[in-house]
């Protein structure tokens, strides 16, 4: 009899979902599930791959959580910041469940003991950053134990900065291969076609279940004004501060920005704390901190600050300036109000920012020169090279260097043995100018992702339906609530209604 193949055994495999909705209610405290929460569970113990698209607040992480529990071999879940792992990590503990959390916040102890845990088995959940995933070390360990899920959260991310100055994201795949081939399961707030295309390549799943379940978000009420000069922002931001009650999280595009809104803030008297990369980690501790427990009213940020943070009364969000796309605005805008509760997401318009941003888009990938330059250095160095040799012979930035070779490598025209070396089996010339048109076309993409946010502010039908036809999603009837729906019905009734 024929050996069965994988989808086979997956067909046939069975959830006990008596035992998990045990599991769900004497650990979790649940007593259903939410809409996603069943389905991207059933393909975890099924062993499938999946890519779940569930709004702020959806209760994503249960999703792998829980599954975990009843998993033979270890789930290990890469993460993008290390709050994030650590906010997981203590909300676990608190059920009792043993978490582990391998960082770059560890001593060579914690290191060392965290690793004997692991392979002494007693963790059922590992959470990792990308980067220690291209650890051999880590890997090993890993391996030892044996892999049951490899969950990637924040999957946007993936796409969002795999590309650009995190290309650990680009060698999941490879870390996968080395793993065994685990089930993946990919998780995220929004996601185009597009960049669920993008998600499923990088992370070689094309089979994956992709489980969608809208963005809409009925309690978090739209707003767009238009200022012409930072003074009128200011004055906006003083207005609001002012009208709305609680915490909130203030968006800007640049370090410089956030800084001196910051020190205005302070000038004015508003408790106001500030997060941004370049910050230490012990002031952004102690930023965090406050903003948890109430201790300011508002924190300005640079978008380092929010994936890590689980504070689900923020009552508003505010965009000093337009993200990059309508993807990173919503995943921004839907950290205000994930208790459900009435929130505000309000975007401050003004043109001249898109050089900003046009700034970053230019920076954001290898040129063509660049990545010729490299492709040159591979080709004409029969023995291969590592990233450190290969960064040196080029004289290029170690990260776009480690993009252009783990997006080759992917594309299978650069294998990896102890060196970087060029498949002289493969097409190698074809394949590269297929890479190269993919950058462009990348590129362009991200252009037309940056006009369509700057769409998103200028248009004057309802936002709810903009950003859902954006994402493909059935557009139904105006929200009502968002400033342009407000605006209709104040034009037809005589009134002058305001949002704030």
């Amino acid at each position: 009899m024929a050996k069965k193949s994988k989808s086979k055994q997956e067909e046939d495999k069975q959830v006990e979902w008596p035992a998990v909705t045990s599991i769900a209610r004497r650990k979790f405290g649940l007593s259903k599930f939410r809409p996603g929460q069943k389905e991207l569970i059933e393909c975890a113990l099924t062993g499938k791959n999946s890519l779940g698209i569930l709004p702020t607040g959806a209760g994503k992480s249960l999703c792998f959580q829980l599954p975990a529990l009843m998993l033979p071999q270890n789930t290990v879940v890469v993460s993008p910041l290390i709050a994030l792992m650590q906010d997981q990590q203590e909300k676990l503990a608190e059920v009792g469940i043993d978490a582990a959390s391998v960082n770059s916040t560890l001593t060579d102890s914690e290191e060392a003991s965290v690793r004997d845990a692991i392979l002494d088995g007693d963790h059922k959940l590992i959470y990792v950053t990308p980067e220690r995933l291209e650890n051999e070390d880590y890997l090993e360990v890993l391996m030892e134990q044996g892999v049951s899920l490899l969950v990637i959260d924040e999957a946007h991310c993936v796409t969002q900065w795999g590309h650009d100055f995190r290309p650990a994201y680009l060698s999941i795949r490879t870390a996968r291969e080395k793993l065994g081939k685990p089930p993946v399961m990919a998780l995220t707030a929004t996601a185009t076609s597009e960049v669920v295309a993008d998600i499923l390549t990088q992370l070689a799943i094309s089979d994956a279940e992709i489980v969608q379940f809208g963005i809409e978000r009925k309690n978090l009420v739209f707003q767009v004004i238009n200022t012409l000069s930072e003074a009128a922002k200011q004055e906006q931001i003083s207005s609001l501060l002012n009208s709305l009650e609680g915490t909130g999280i203030i968006y800007t595009s640049t370090v410089k920005i956030a800084i001196e809104l910051h020190q205005w803030l302070i000038a004015q008297d508003i408790r106001a704390g500030i997060y941004h990369g370049k910050l230490p980690v012990r002031e952004r501790e102690e930023t965090q901190h406050a903003f948890m427990n109430d201790e300011i009213k508002v924190v300005v940020a640079t978008k380092a600050f929010g994936l890590g943070i689980n504070k689900p009364d923020v009552r508003y969000v505010i965009h000093y300036q337009f993200p990059d796309s309508v993807e990173s605005y919503l995943q921004e805008a839907g950290r205000a109000g994930r208790d459900g509760q009435p929130a505000k997401a309000v975007l401050l318009y003004q043109l001249e920012d898109r050089r900003v941003q046009s700034y970053f888009l230019g920076g954001k990938y290898p040129t063509r020169e660049q990545s010729r330059i490299i492709y040159e250095a591979l080709l004409h160095t029969p023995d291969g090279h590592t990233l450190a040799t290969l960064t040196e012979a080029t004289g290029l930035a170690a990260n776009k260097v480690k993009v252009v070779v783990a997006y080759l490598e992917g594309a299978g025209v650069v294998k990896k043995k102890r060196r970087f070396i060029i498949d002289k089996d493969f097409d190698s010339e074809k394949a590269f100018d297929e890479f190269l048109n993919a950058y462009e076309e990348r590129h362009h993409s991200d252009r037309e992702r940056l006009s369509q946010i700057m769409h998103y502010g200028q248009t004057m039908e309802c936002r709810s339906q903009f950003l859902k036809r954006y994402f493909e999603e059935d557009v139904a009837d105006p929200c009502g609530q968002c400033d342009n729906c407000v605006n209709v019905r104040d034009t037809a009734t005589g009134a002058t209604g305001i949002l704030t």
